[in-house]
């Protein structure tokens, strides 16, 4: 079966390297997915779920935004923050929430409101992403 490396790196570490079968990202125009022998492509990400689907089973990453690179023989994710689904912690994320929705009533220019949807939009995704692994679980 054929492959394709995968490596989805944040500003402070390495998150993932292996092989895969498929890689799906949340591309800012909408989900991709990414085979062995993917046309090369580069692409703006948005905050959500990176699944790279293995041999042994599926590793979710949740990631800040950024952009991938396709190969066709390699995938590369570039992002702030990465942290594997199994990592999130739902305190954080509902502090992180709790102070984008605060500042959004503070706002006043159109970059404060720009930086804090961003912050909202990255909190409410990786509460959505905890959520899913909950249901899993069960």
């Amino acid at each position: 079966m054929a492959v394709i490396h995968v490596d989805v790196v944040c500003a402070t570490e390495e998150i993932y390297s292996g092989e895969a079968k498929c890689v799906f990202a949340p591309a800012t125009m909408g989900e991709i997915g990414v085979y062995p022998m993917h046309v090369p492509l580069i692409s703006t990400l948005k905050p959500g779920e990176v699944r790279v689907e293995t041999e042994n089973g599926v590793e979710s990453i949740f990631v800040s935004g950024g952009i991938i690179e396709v190969q066709p023989d390699t995938v590369t994710i570039f992002s702030d923050t990465a942290i594997r689904a199994d990592d999130l912690d739902e305190s954080k994320a509902l502090e992180a929430k709790k102070r984008a929705e605060e500042a959004m009533s503070n706002s006043q220019t159109e970059q404060d409101i720009s930086t804090t949807q961003a912050a909202l939009a990255e909190s409410m995704m990786q509460l959505q992403m905890i959520s899913k692994m909950r249901g899993k679980k069960r």
